[in-house]
């Protein structure tokens, strides 16, 4: 039997905003007829494909941004120059400038707790699922989402399956949440030592929310991410067939890579609690199921929408807040500032 013959190509993806999106390209493109591999350098934003040959390199460029478009990503032969959209801040400060108004008046009139010097409080980490889930970073737990609803349309089931997928979410987040601040308990945390895990929360949220400007290419490279092995381990979930499955790949989703979910689970196990880790890891969740509730039942897709990078400034801008007071409360907790703010 003769072996078919392969090439290789390497393309230049734009619209990449962390590891979700190598993860979600991957998946995609490796759905494709005739790809054998496909590897995807987040740092580099290059795409390598092997396939089996065939057409042209224009005309299989051309079929890959069919497959791709659709998420908000294209590839191109030649790197295109980076050109930070300046005007999407016209309309994502004055929508965040809106947001702070109402935090500050609902701290003063004392109907909130956000601000907290020791600990990030349970409406902070719901928060912070609800900007989540109009990030890019959640975009592969979407694309599963979608893959459940596609899969089992097929056998006239419509519902079911989207109330699985978001049952298996909240008790992973509540379970594995859970153990992760019983991890904690096992290690006798000081006072400084919790104060310099909040401060590592903030730095990687930090990180998030520039990336999430998207005005410097830089920050695309500095984003912790778990080991390949667990992330696409807990995207390959998605190819069980049982009934089941829904289940099994919501509860997938902690695992995946989602900056914002790592940061909870950095400062869950700062908790040392199984209670704490438990109730702020299923808060998060909680925030992002609006928009996740809204994409199973219906065909709204706001990430991928012309507003998409408005939401993502917008986002960005709101975890950069979240970035800083968590910052600060952490040097609040060990005397090098003074508390800024009086609620």
């Amino acid at each position: 039997m003769d072996k078919k013959e392969t090439k290789k190509y390497i393309f230049h993806v734009q619209g990449m905003h962390c590891k979700a999106c190598g993860l979600l390209i991957t998946d995609k493109l490796s759905e494709a007829y005739g790809i054998l591999s496909v590897n995807v350098d987040e740092n580099n934003h290059t795409v390598e494909i092997e396939s089996v040959a065939g057409p042209t390199r224009e005309q299989f460029l051309a079929e890959l941004n069919k497959i791709v478009a659709k998420d908000g990503y294209h590839l191109s032969i030649e790197k295109k120059a980076f050109r930070p959209k300046w005007r999407e801040f016209a309309y994502a400060v004055p929508a965040v400038a809106i947001f702070v108004a109402v935090f500050v008046w609902l701290q003063k009139a004392g109907l909130a707790s956000l601000i907290s010097a020791d600990k990030v409080s349970l409406p902070v980490a719901f928060g912070v699922g609800l900007v989540a889930s109009v990030s890019s970073c959640l975009a592969v737990v979407g694309g599963l989402l979608l893959s459940v609803s596609a899969n089992y349309a097929k056998d006239g089931e419509k519902k079911q399956p989207q109330i699985l997928f978001h049952f298996g979410r909240l008790i992973s987040f509540f379970v594995f949440g859970g153990v992760i601040g019983l991890v904690g308990s096992a290690f006798t945390l000081s006072g400084t030592m919790t104060a310099v895990l909040g401060l590592f929360v903030g730095l990687v949220m930090l990180s998030l929310g520039i990336n999430l400007l998207d005005i410097f290419p830089w920050a695309k490279k500095i984003q912790i991410h778990l080991p390949k092995f667990f992330t696409s381990t807990a995207s390959s979930v998605k190819n069980i067939q049982h009934g089941l499955a829904p289940f099994l790949i919501g509860m997938s989703t902690f695992f995946l890579p989602c900056g914002f979910t790592q940061s909870m689970q950095i400062y869950s196990l700062s908790t040392g609690s199984f209670v704490l880790g438990a109730l702020t890891m299923t808060a998060f969740a909680l925030g992002t199921l609006p928009v996740l509730a809204l994409i199973s039942f219906t065909s709204v897709e706001l990430g991928k929408s012309r507003w998409s990078g408005v939401f993502f400034k917008g986002a960005g801008l709101l975890v950069i807040l979240f970035a800083l007071l968590n910052i600060m409360n952490s040097l609040v907790v060990v005397g090098a500032i003074r508390p800024l703010f009086n609620f």
